[in-house]
């Protein structure tokens, strides 16, 4: 029963739409009117600038960091933990408050991987950054950093729960970028650049 509350309080946790609300109470701006249409920190950035997307990004993060949390004071298994991360990260997608829409869970997904593994989250984050950094393209950092997260837990031997969980989270995450593939196969992927809508 703990394990079933210790979901649904992630699953709404998750759900917490901060780019659209804060977009329209503080910008008065909604994301999805703007750029990519989406309402994670990639689009906040590029419609609302640096201070936004960083803050949004931030409390995305936040939002899966403290659903693995809660979990792990309610119940304490890997299997509470991981069943958190997972509920956390598609109610970020699938949000309560959105119709069941949302956004593409990478920010959501890095604070449920800090609190299960911290240190396959700096390396991911490093991979991230280093793309990003090279390409420009938020897009194909985020897919394979994702994609390194099984990967690496397999390589440093992390509980199988963490490592299913990765694998489930890095499908979810390349399933929620395919129109961005595709349109970084056609070469009209869009490249970050801050508040220009």
């Amino acid at each position: 029963m703990m394990i079933v509350l210790a979901c649904l309080i992630a699953y709404v946790l998750g759900s917490i739409p901060n780019g659209l609300w804060l977009g329209r109470a503080l910008w008065h701006t909604d994301l999805r009117e703007h750029g990519s249409h989406n309402i994670g920190a990639t689009n906040a950035w590029r419609t609302l600038g640096k201070g936004p997307g960083i803050l949004i990004f931030l409390l995305d993060f936040l939002k899966g960091a403290l659903s693995v949390y809660a979990a792990s004071l309610m119940v304490g298994t890997p299997l509470s933990m991981v069943l958190a991360a997972i509920f956390a990260i598609v109610g970020h997608s699938c949000s309560l408050f959105m119709g069941f829409k949302g956004g593409k869970g990478v920010a959501t997904g890095l604070g449920v991987l800090s609190m299960l593994m911290p240190q396959v989250t700096v390396i991911v984050f490093l991979v991230w950054l280093v793309l990003v950094k090279l390409t420009g393209y938020v897009s194909l950092g985020s897919m394979v950093a994702a994609v390194c997260v099984p990967v690496l837990a397999f390589c440093l031997k992390a509980p199988v729960e963490y490592l299913v969980f990765g694998v489930a989270a890095a499908l979810l995450i390349v399933v929620r970028h395919k129109a961005n593939i595709v349109r970084l196969l056609n070469g009209t992927e869009s490249k970050i650049k801050a508040g220009h809508r």
